[in-house]
C-alpha cells in the first residue's frame, strides 16, 4: 500500500539521519545539525508508532494461523481474543499513522502574533478581550513559551479595546493558528443589577510572524511617523517622540508600536508586524484564488465567523467548529487548553485526511 511504502521510506530516513547526527563533520555545522536534530524529533515518533503497528499485525497474523489449529475450545477462546484485540490495535494505529502522513504546514513551527480586539458589547466586550489574553498569556506560560506585548489599548473599565502580543516557543504559530475567529461571552457583567445575561465577543487573529526572507519590503513604499507615546503622566511622561507608525504605502496596511522608550525598539517590532500583516494579505489572495471553485464545499475562514461560546452560567465552553463542549471555564481561562486544541487539530487532520482521499 502507498501509505505503507511512505512509512517504509521514512524508517530509511530516520535510520540515515541517526548516522549523520554521529559523523563529527555534521556535528561541527550548527545549522546543518540542528536542521537534522529537529527531522529526527520529526519522524522518530512515526517510526516508532509505525514499528508497534506491524508487530500488532505480526502478532495478529499470528494469532490467526494459531486459531486455525487449535483443537482445545478453551485455547480458541483466547486465542480468538487476543487476534482481536491485535486486529483492533493495529487498526488504530492505522487511522493515526494516516493521520501522521497527513502533509505538514511548513509555517507550523514559527512564531505568532496575536491580535485580539474587543467586538460587540462595549465594556463588557474589552474585559473579555483581557480574559482572552491571559488564557493565552497563560498558556504561553505553560508551555515555557514567552509572550511579549507589541502594542496594546487599554479600556476605560478594564481590559482591551485592542491588544497585539508575540508568542515565541517552538511550533507557537502551528498550536495556536485555529484560534482565530469570533469568541463569544454569555455572563452576567459585575455592572448588571438585574442579573441579566449579556452577550459580547473578541476577535482573535493569529499571524505566523514572518521573517525577512519571507516577503521583501521596499524601503521606499513605507512611511514611518513618529510621535509621542503615551504614558501613565506625572513625572513619567513621554517628552520624546518614542512612538513609531509604520505605513505599507501601496497597500495602506499599517502598524503602531509604542510599548518601549526606544523609537528603535517599536521601530523593530512595528516592522515585524507590518511584515505579518502583509505576508497574511498576500496568503490570504492566493488562498482565495485558489479556494474560488470549492467555496461552496468548504469553509471560507472568515473571522467574522462565531467559532467559540464562553457560557459562565452553565460553566461550558462550546466550540462550534467541531462540536466540542468542555466545563470548567475558570481552569479554561487560565491557560489550560491544550485538551481544546489538541481536538482542533486532530479534526484539522481529519478534513486534511479527507481531502486527500477525495484528490
Amino acid at each position: 500500500m502507498e501509505w505503507q511504502s511512505a512509512l517504509d521510506r521514512m524508517t530509511d530516513e530516520l535510520q540515515q539521519v541517526q548516522q549523520q547526527l554521529s559523523d563529527p563533520q555534521v556535528i561541527a555545522n550548527q545549522n546543518l545539525f540542528r536542521e537534522l536534530s529537529q527531522r529526527y524529533a520529526e519522524i522518530a515518533p512515526v517510526v516508532e508508532k509505525y514499528q508497534e503497528y506491524q508487530q500488532l499485525v505480526a502478532d495478529a497474523k499470528e494469532a490467526r494461523q494459531m486459531l486455525e489449529d487449535a483443537e482445545d475450545e478453551e485455547m480458541r477462546e483466547f486465542l480468538q481474543s487476543e487476534y482481536e484485540q491485535a486486529k483492533a490495535a493495529a487498526e488504530k494505529l492505522q487511522q493515526q499513522l494516516l493521520l501522521d502522513l497527513v502533509p505538514k504546514d511548513p509555517h507550523d513551527r514559527k512564531n505568532a502574533i496575536v491580535e485580539i480586539r474587543a467586538g460587540t458589547g462595549g465594556d463588557e466586550a474589552a474585559l473579555f478581550a483581557g480574559d482572552l489574553f491571559d488564557m493565552y498569556r497563560r498558556f504561553a506560560e505553560l508551555q515555557s513559551w514567552q509572550a511579549e506585548v507589541l502594542q496594546q489599548n487599554p479600556a476605560e473599565m478594564g481590559g482591551f479595546k485592542e491588544i497585539i502580543f508575540d508568542v515565541r516557543g517552538a511550533g507557537a504559530y502551528g498550536i495556536l493558528k485555529h484560534e482565530s475567529g469570533v469568541h463569544r461571552v454569555q455572563r452576567v457583567p459585575e455592572t448588571e443589577s438585574q442579573g441579566r445575561i449579556h452577550t459580547s465577543a473578541a476577535t482573535v487573529a493569529v499571524l505566523r510572524e514572518v521573517e525577512d526572507i519571507d516577503i521583501e519590503i521596499d524601503g521606499s513604499d513605507l512611511n514611518v511617523e513618529v510621535f509621542r507615546a503615551g504614558g501613565p503622566g506625572g513625572q513619567h511622561m513621554q517628552k520624546n517622540e518614542t512612538a513609531v507608525r509604520i505605513t505599507h504605502q501601496p497597500t495602506g496596511v499599517s502598524a503602531i508600536c509604542s510599548d518601549q522608550r526606544s523609537q528603535q525598539q517599536n521601530r523593530e517590532r512595528a516592522l515585524r508586524v507590518l511584515r505579518s500583516k502583509l505576508y497574511e494579505r498576500e496568503q490570504q489572495r492566493q488562498a482565495e484564488e485558489r479556494a474560488q471553485q470549492r467555496r461552496q464545499q468548504v469553509k471560507s475562514g472568515d473571522r467574522s465567523e462565531k467559532i467559540r461560546t464562553y457560557n459562565f452560567p452553565q460553566d461550558r465552553l462550546t466550540d462550534h467548529r467541531i462540536g466540542l463542549t468542555m466545563h470548567n471555564l475558570s481552569a479554561i481561562l487560565n491557560g489550560e487548553i491544550e485538551e481544546l486544541i489538541r481536538a482542533l487539530q486532530q479534526h484539522h487532520r481529519q478534513q486534511q485526511l479527507g481531502e486527500l482521499a477525495e484528490d
